[in-house]
């Protein structure tokens, strides 16, 4: 055969594979629907074991890499799950009826937030100078909305969203208010005004981005204001999902961001301004590049592309910022002591408490 006849034949090929992703993807959305009907749980995980095992002995007899077919089975399941959440939140249909307004809807969280709801059936109205969602009504000032929803959420910037909240507060609007601030120090005056005011109100922070489809293994924290119904009815919007849910107090909140968020944020900018200001050039470095030089590079590059100026609040307006700041600084430190002095010890020592630090967690999500 001739190479273009070769490759007429892996189209045909790459045809009938995406022909039967789309035949298992319909069947996925019959499972979600039996599985709703008799109250099984989304996920399987012992299910999915048996697939990848088998898909890796299979593999083995027909003569192709187990790792890849593991690869290929995990990113089918992955898909699998997706549809079949998409198919429960949409069955679920606990919006039918009710209303909610997305205050900064128009923003890349403020966006997923609104389609959220509107698949599980919420007249959804968006209140952004920038709205121009489809499918939903808009308006450019939330002032102007007479705020009989259900539900109101306020994904706008930390640097508004707390005068927002104040507003709010104001006109005691009767629904359930939240907001989704990665932060909740700068927002602490509108929260207590809106709980004082007797407004239904609690607090969310999805640990996800605005690309994540399925939230199977993502975390979504409640932060508890004191007022049960408000944060009850807001976790109920997940209960359709895989997600995770976390409640906790707005202080405890805070404290670890700044270790999961400033931290790692910071190490990753340390990682590539060092880099940026070392005047090697990128593509060399990558010539010679390690494993673990590549996956921390690739991670730095995602943060290199974030929003700066969301960055430099979660750094700046967290009241416990400067400890997780601090305690980068002393470990580099640490290190670069250890190195210099010719310590061997104390550099050995550092390892050895990173790898105990490591286990212990790694032993717990296990117990999980």
């Amino acid at each position: 055969m001739t190479l273009d006849e070769l490759r007429r034949r892996l189209d045909g090929l790459d045809r009938q594979l995406l022909q039967i992703i789309a035949e298992r993807q319909a069947a996925s959305r019959e499972i979600a629907a039996v599985k709703r009907a008799t109250g099984y749980p989304t996920r399987d995980f012992r299910r999915e074991r048996e697939v990848i095992v088998a898909a890796r002995e299979e593999a083995e007899a027909l003569r192709v890499s187990p790792d890849t077919a593991e690869a290929v089975m995990r990113l089918l399941i992955r898909s699998s799950l997706t549809t079949q959440e998409r198919a429960s939140v949409a069955a679920h249909g606990s919006g039918s009826g009710r209303r909610t307004l997305v205050i900064g809807g128009a923003g890349k969280m403020g966006g997923w937030f609104a389609q959220f709801l509107t698949s599980q059936g919420f007249e959804v109205e968006v209140a952004d100078p920038k709205a121009t969602a489809a499918g939903v009504q808009s308006m450019g000032d939330w002032r102007d909305s007479s705020l009989t929803h259900d539900f109101i959420v306020v994904a706008a910037p930390l640097g508004a969203a707390n005068q927002i909240l104040q507003q709010l507060a104001e006109r005691r609007p009767r629904g359930v208010v939240f907001d989704l601030g990665s932060l909740k120090s700068p927002l602490r005056p509108g929260l207590s005004a809106l709980r004082a005011a007797g407004v239904r109100v609690t607090s969310l922070h999805p640990m996800f981005g605005p690309d994540t489809e399925l939230l199977s293994g993502r975390h979504v924290i409640f932060i508890d204001l004191g007022v049960p119904e408000a944060l009850a009815q807001a976790r109920s919007l997940f209960a359709p999902t895989m997600a995770e849910q976390v409640v906790m107090q707005l202080d405890e909140h805070d404290r670890l961001i700044a270790y999961v968020l400033g931290l790692s944020h910071a190490l990753n900018i340390a990682f590539f301004t060092a880099l940026a200001e070392s005047g090697e050039a990128a593509p060399r470095l990558l010539e010679l590049s390690s494993t673990t030089f590549d996956a921390q590079f690739d991670i730095a590059s995602k943060v290199a592309e974030e929003s700066p100026q969301l960055y430099y609040e979660i750094q700046r307006l967290n009241d416990y910022g400067a400890d997780s700041l601090d305690a980068l600084v002393r470990a580099v430190n640490a290190v670069r002591s250890a190195v210099f002095d010719g310590d061997q010890a104390r550099f050995t020592a550092l390892m050895q408490q990173g790898r105990d630090y490591v286990g212990r967690r790694t032993a717990a999500t296990r117990r999980g």
